[in-house]
């Protein structure tokens, strides 16, 4: 997958399992994760130059982006605007 313009694909971190007590969440009450990898950036748009790289740890919002499920995993399509911070 290769986006265009100023997008980029992320793969987000796996739902936590536990809390930090030990409690085991159950799948109905995890939260969508607000992190995660990037693993394809476009090419910027008007002459911008794109901020994220590949392999950089990114948060962004709640409900940012477009979730796909490509060949056997989920990610997501999102403007580099939505991400928030490289961590």
């Amino acid at each position: 997958m290769k986006p265009i313009a100023d997008r980029v694909i992320i793969k987000p971190a796996p739902a936590e399992e536990k809390t930090k007590g030990g409690i085991i969440i159950p799948d109905t009450a995890k939260e969508k994760p607000q992190r995660g990898e990037v693993i394809a950036v476009g090419p910027g748009k008007d002459g911008n130059l794109m901020t994220v790289q590949v392999g950089d740890t990114v948060l962004y919002g709640k409900y940012s982006g477009q979730e796909i499920h490509y060949e056997g995993n989920d990610y997501l399509i999102m403007r580099e605007d939505d991400v928030l911070c490289v961590i």
